[in-house]
C-alpha cells in the first residue's frame, strides 16, 4: 500500500490572503494532497498588520508546517515565497516551491521598476511604522495585469493592508541592520518559478534567488506575476506536481 501524498501548505504574498490559491490548490487536491492556505498574521479581515516583521511571517509559516502530520510541500508566492524560504531552514519539508518570490537579503534587483518600488514608499514618510493600503493602479498594472478587468476588480476588493515594516525589510534590505531576510541555501528540494513578463520580480532577479537557494529554476515566458491564478496557472501547477513527484518520499 503506497503512502498518502504529502500535505501542501500554500503561503500568499503581500496585501493578499489564502484566497490567492483558490484555483491553484485544486490540481493538488485532485492528486490526493491535503492543502492548507492560511492567512499570514494581520491579513485576515479586520486585522491590522502594522509592526509585523518578515520574521513574524516566517514564524507563522513554520507553525503551519509543523501542524501537518508529516513534512509538507511548502508553496509560497511573492513575499510569501520569501517568508516560506525563511521558514524552510527551520522545519522539515517534502519540498519548497516558490512562485515569483521576493528577493532575499543580498540579491539586488535587476530592473528600474524594482528600484522604483524600493524607494517609492518613502513618499509616505516613515512607512515602516504603518500599515500600507493596497493600490489599485499598481495592482492592475503589475500584479494581476493579465486578468480580465472584472476579475482584477474582484481580487482587489479582497486585498488587505500590508505591514510597512515587512515591506521595508524586503524592499530595502540593504538598510536593515538585522539582515532579517538573509537566507542560507535551502536544505529541502526547491523549485523556483518566474514569469517572463513579471515586472514586480523579473526573471533575472528570481533566477538570482534560485541560485542563492541552490534551487531548480523554471521560467514561463508568457506569464506575469500572478502565477497562482492568471491564464496559464494550470501549467505552473502541473509543473510543480511533476517536480514534486520526482522528490523522494514527497508524492
Amino acid at each position: 500500500m503506497s503512502a498518502a501524498p504529502a500535505p501542501v501548505v500554500m503561503i500568499h504574498g503581500a496585501f493578499c490572503g489564502g484566497w490567492t490559491f483558490d484555483r491553484f490548490r485544486k490540481p493538488f487536491e485532485a492528486a490526493g494532497h491535503s492543502v492548507a492556505t492560511p492567512d499570514l498574521p494581520g491579513h485576515a479581515p479586520g486585522e491590522n498588520p502594522a509592526g509585523l516583521s518578515m520574521r513574524d511571517y516566517a514564524d507563522a509559516v513554520v507553525h503551519a508546517c509543523r501542524a501537518c502530520p508529516e513534512p509538507p510541500l511548502l508553496v509560497g508566492h511573492s513575499m510569501g515565497g520569501l517568508a516560506s524560504a525563511l521558514a524552510a531552514t527551520r522545519t522539515p519539508l517534502a519540498g519548497l516551491m516558490l512562485l515569483a518570490p521576493s528577493a532575499p537579503w543580498g540579491v539586488t534587483g535587476a530592473s528600474m521598476e524594482e528600484a522604483a518600488s524600493a524607494f517609492g514608499l518613502y513618499a509616505l514618510g516613515p512607512y515602516w511604522l504603518q500599515s500600507i493600503p493596497p493600490d489599485r493602479t499598481l495592482s492592475d498594472q503589475f500584479s494581476v495585469d493579465r486578468l480580465p478587468a472584472a476579475e482584477r476588480a474582484q481580487l482587489f476588493s479582497r486585498m488587505t493592508s500590508e505591514s510597512g515594516r515587512a515591506l521595508f525589510e524586503t524592499l530595502n534590505w540593504w538598510l536593515d541592520p538585522m539582515m532579517t531576510t538573509r537566507l542560507a541555501p535551502s536544505t529541502a528540494p526547491t523549485l523556483v518559478v518566474a514569469g517572463g513578463r513579471d515586472t514586480i520580480h523579473p526573471p533575472a532577479t528570481v533566477r538570482q534567488t534560485a541560485e542563492r537557494l541552490g534551487a531548480d529554476f523554471l521560467l514561463f515566458e508568457e506569464m506575469s506575476h500572478w502565477l497562482p491564478g492568471e491564464p496559464g496557472w494550470e501549467v505552473v501547477a502541473a509543473a510543480g506536481l511533476e517536480w514534486l513527484q520526482r522528490q523522494p518520499k514527497a508524492a
